[in-house]
């Protein structure tokens, strides 16, 4: 989330901000609702401090035995003043955080702007596409030749977008998980192994919510009416209940990605300054509908609903977060390098930034069966954003205060979008896969036929 101040002090340099996202974002309403909260934090004060001024007189008129009901009329008008004008603050203040709950990162300078992801940036590469002698297949045809995926079967399971590994394949997914983590623990991340349902506040402290809800599985039940409880208990349930303790219904969501719980670790913690920086690395099944995604890449491994991922968050001090980008997103790199895949890094441009993201590289990975570069890793500073709204702080040693810490993320890596580029990659004229030399003493195989 972003400072209202800050929006406040340029409201030019905002707007043109948007618009180079691509985003028509009228302001105008917020503006005005602000004014009308600091107008009645005003009156407010000076409610507060007439009451307390009257209730000093009371105090005074009572002590001294002289009659104070015409004071004590006064203060209760007052404090009902008070009251009508806290209920209207409340509002006003819900109004604006609805809002700018809605309103996406600022990008940063170095961001070149652009409408779409042609105007991305290349900004280096690393190893060169083997040319093959044999026309390459594409991952799901030799998966399911060699019966290491089966599509058919997951769809009878669960429906279009799953897939079912099997064997080799199964071991591969796993070996890339064990790699990964591994990997990433000697670059000094600490692993992490969290939950996979969480509640809206965490959904929303990443910025998932409210705006893509739409993209997220939402799991909710209520207490089963069938459960005899004995009627001590019951009353003291609800009791419960009614003080807000033990709601009807519990509501939860499905992570997309490992980003939403690590990063809440430390929700509306006060972190020092010595304990920065801090690295997290975690292996989850993410849930994704893909609800803008109909027709795109429906066959294969690149977008499905559920899918593994290992992840890299960092909590850092903003002075350094653009140097901690560059060296998470060389960690990134480092695996597809062990793994001996061709990639490429590119700076995505303003219009193809994410929504909390003030930076973003994204890693593509050469795919030798699709004869094109595929995604398999987006590596973003958010600066302050999520910290705004997961109340992520650190007190400084130099300053009073605390100041928000910066966050950052990055794939490391999406496993299905690896396992996709082995199979494709390392494919051989008689249909068999070359097992990558960084696996193989996790899979304790060299080929896959």
């Amino acid at each position: 989330m972003l400072d209202i101040k800050n929006i406040k002090k340029d409201v030019d340099n905002f707007n043109l901000a948007m618009k180079n996202r691509r985003q028509e974002i009228d302001i105008t309403q917020l503006l005005e609702n602000d004014k009308k909260r600091l107008d009645l934090l005003r009156d407010t004060e000076e409610l507060k401090n007439q009451r307390n001024t009257v209730s000093e007189e009371i105090g005074r008129l009572k002590k001294s035995k002289i009659d104070a009901a015409e004071k004590i009329i006064l203060m209760k008008v007052v404090s009902d003043k008070i009251s009508q004008c806290d209920e209207l603050l409340r509002n006003l203040e819900t109004s604006i955080t609805d809002f700018m709950l809605t309103i996406p990162n600022i990008p940063h300078s170095s961001v070149a702007i652009g409408s779409d992801e042609s105007k991305n940036i290349e900004i280096r590469s690393w190893g060169v596409p083997e040319t093959k002698s044999f026309t390459p297949l594409n991952h799901w045809d030799i998966g399911e030749r060699l019966g290491i995926i089966d599509f058919e079967r997951a769809a009878k399971i669960s429906g279009a977008r799953f897939s079912l590994m099997k064997g080799s394949g199964a071991r591969l997914e796993r070996a890339l998980m064990n790699f990964m983590l591994d990997h990433n623990g000697a670059a000094g991340f600490t692993e992490i192994f969290p939950p996979i349902l969480v509640n809206r506040k965490a959904m929303t402290g990443t910025g998932q919510l409210p705006k893509f809800e739409a993209d997220l599985f939402k799991v909710a039940g209520r207490l089963p009416n069938d459960i005899s409880i004995p009627e001590t208990l019951a009353a003291n349930i609800l009791s419960k209940q009614l003080a807000g303790r033990l709601p009807k219904e519990t509501e939860y969501f499905l992570i997309p990605t490992a980003e939403v719980p690590v990063t809440n670790i430390h929700a509306d913690e006060i972190l020092n300054q010595d304990d920065l920086p801090i690295y997290y690395t975690a292996y989850t099944p993410c849930f994704r509908r893909e609800a803008g995604a109909y027709g795109k890449d429906t066959r294969g491994l690149i977008r499905q609903h559920q899918f593994n991922k290992v992840e890299l968050v960092k909590f850092v001090n903003p002075d350094t977060s653009y140097d901690e980008l560059e060296t998470l997103t060389n960690v990134a790199e480092d695996i597809l390098i062990q793994l001996g895949l061709p990639y490429r890094v590119v700076a995505l441009c303003t219009g193809d930034l994410g929504f909390s993201s003030a930076k973003t590289y994204d890693l593509e990975v050469w795919m030798a069966g699709q004869n094109c570069y595929r995604e398999i890793s987006s590596c973003s500073n958010f600066e302050d954003f999520q910290a705004r709204r997961a109340n992520i702080r650190y007190r400084s040693k130099d300053k009073k205060g605390t100041e928000y810490v910066h966050t950052l993320n990055g794939s490391g890596l999406a496993i299905g979008r690896t396992v996709a580029a082995i199979i494709e990659n390392y494919q051989q004229s008689d249909g068999s896969i070359i097992v990558p030399e960084a696996l193989r003493s996790y899979m304790n195989l060299e080929l896959i036929k």
